[in-house]
């Protein structure tokens, strides 16, 4: 029974912190590969503007799922993104993976996985308003975001849409 209680308040907390801070959309968009609608994307910040990560967090990214797709997919995708973009090393690569193994979960259909960049450079992330872990590595979040926000992304179109640029 206290087990439950606790889950329960951790649950109620895990909300209200993404709820206490209110956010308002810069852009949003959808992914496509192929034939298929992926994800739907959006991104908000406090005060709906998008500068850069650290005149803009908390920095919120909301991707909702169009389909099912396991872990192993997303985390894959997400290193390759990493790879294609350079800016790492595929030893970091490797540790964010490993690391990325615990935090997330499979995903279906409308779920919605939320990152939250912090002003101290901390990730934060949810799957469906619950908090799935924490990401302090400084240099992360900016590796993360960039998948999405950097000029040589693979989703050019999204990137645009994200943070409402002509």
């Amino acid at each position: 029974m206290r087990r439950r209680c606790s889950a329960i308040l951790a649950l109620l907390f895990s909300f209200n912190l993404l709820a206490m801070q209110d956010f308002t959309t810069v852009g949003q968009g959808s992914y496509r590969y192929l034939f298929w609608q992926l994800y739907d994307a959006r991104l908000a910040t406090t005060d709906g503007k998008f500068i850069d990560y650290a005149t803009s967090s908390p920095l919120l990214l909301e991707l909702t799922y169009k389909r099912d797709i396991s872990k192993q997919q997303f985390i894959d995708a997400t290193v390759d993104e990493w790879q294609k973009l350079g800016f790492t090393s595929t030893e970091q690569q490797q540790q964010w993976a490993k690391l990325l193994q615990t935090l997330w979960q499979d995903v279906t259909e409308g779920d919605t996985l939320a990152a939250l960049l912090q002003p101290d450079g901390k990730v934060t992330f949810y799957l469906n308003g619950v908090e799935t872990g924490v990401v302090d590595d400084v240099t992360f979040g900016a590796a993360f975001f960039d998948i999405w926000l950097h000029p040589d992304t693979s989703a050019p179109k999204l990137r645009r849409e994200l943070i409402a640029a002509p």
